[in-house]
């Protein structure tokens, strides 16, 4: 966290000047179905098996998290496309962002790794078995 917390006040059009990490621009995140199978998660586990790559569920959906920054990020972290960013990056709120906190407080589930979802699985799943073919 910033040394600015939620305690103080920051109006919204320069709070982005103030996250000097670009917290937002290091990652993106792909909405994904609900897993429910033991084959939905294997195949989850496959995907968080690779560097950089996490699952979590907030209180509405689960999304697998791309880390990786924007190409675009200055060496200072500001938007080197500012004027021609995408609609997506347009309509970024930051009225409460990674900025204000982590965004894993807000969580329900949290993979950052192979061991910790396939940990969720067993528990999951009382006869999983990773077995190989």
């Amino acid at each position: 966290m910033s040394d600015y917390s939620t305690t103080k006040i920051i109006p919204l059009e320069i709070k982005c000047t103030l996250c000097t990490q670009s917290l937002c621009c290091n990652y993106i995140t792909q909405k994904i179905k609900t897993p429910r199978s033991k084959l939905d998660f294997e195949h989850l586990l496959w995907q968080v098996s690779h560097k950089n790559v996490s699952l979590f569920k907030d209180k509405d959906e689960w999304l697998l998290c791309f880390n990786s920054p924007c190409e675009h990020l200055t060496h200072e972290g500001n938007c080197g496309i500012y004027h021609q960013r995408p609609t997506i990056c347009r309509e970024h709120s930051n009225d409460y962002c990674e900025y204000d906190a982590p965004a894993e407080e807000g969580f329900e589930f949290y993979f950052p790794d192979y061991e910790s979802l396939l940990l969720f699985c067993k528990k999951r799943f009382k006869r999983w078995n990773v077995t190989a073919p």
